[in-house]
């Protein structure tokens, strides 16, 4: 089990959020959102509007969090656009390539992901660099390490603050699971 980590429970997020995750949202909401994905992964673009949407509900009372867990095996661009991701993330441009990976699922060959790059304003030689440096390769091991060690089936897999949900992700599932940790930490600070 890599460093850092705490034991695993089955059902809680093994590698609590933190400063270097990718964080959407306000840093002081009562819930959060970690959903592990993949963006080659079909289920995780059919999620990724249903998680747009519970962000536009919950506004202010939601934070989001993505952590990449590319399923290689089955997904052969999955990785390079995880890098993509991240080399992105190095030129604080983390959602925007996130956002253009998940709305072109069906073109992210490097070609694509240069294209992407370039029409997002970003440096391309440090794009380039960054997305096949040790450090980005790193990060995206720490995120399936986590997602591994947290019990992650497969992907999309969300936790809701901290506790893996185990319904659909379709939006009248995942949306009450938000809705009642939001009323669990309305009562603990009224308590």
């Amino acid at each position: 089990m890599a460093e850092g980590f705490g034991p695993v429970s089955g059902s809680d997020l093994v590698l609590p959020v933190n400063e270097d995750d990718h964080y959407a949202g306000n840093p002081d909401a009562p819930v959060v959102l970690v959903e592990y994905g993949d963006y080659e992964c079909p289920y995780c673009g059919q999620a990724f509007p249903i998680v747009k949407a519970m962000q536009r509900q919950f506004g202010d009372e939601l934070g989001f969090v993505f952590r990449n867990f590319p399923l290689v095996e089955a997904h052969p661009h999955a990785l390079v656009a995880a890098a993509a991701a991240e080399a992105a993330g190095m030129q604080g441009r983390f959602w925007p390539m996130h956002d253009t990976l998940f709305t072109h699922q069906d073109a992210l060959d490097p070609r694509s992901l240069l294209l992407y790059a370039e029409a997002l304003d970003l440096d391309l030689d440090e794009f380039a660099a960054d997305a096949n440096s040790e450090a980005v390769a790193r990060r995206i091991q720490r995120d399936v390490e986590s997602g591994m060690a947290s019990g992650v089936p497969g992907t999309p897999t969300f936790f809701v603050n901290g506790r893996r949900h185990t319904g659909s992700f379709a939006p009248e599932s995942l949306g009450a699971a938000i809705e009642r940790a939001l009323v669990a930490a309305r009562a603990r600070r009224a308590s």
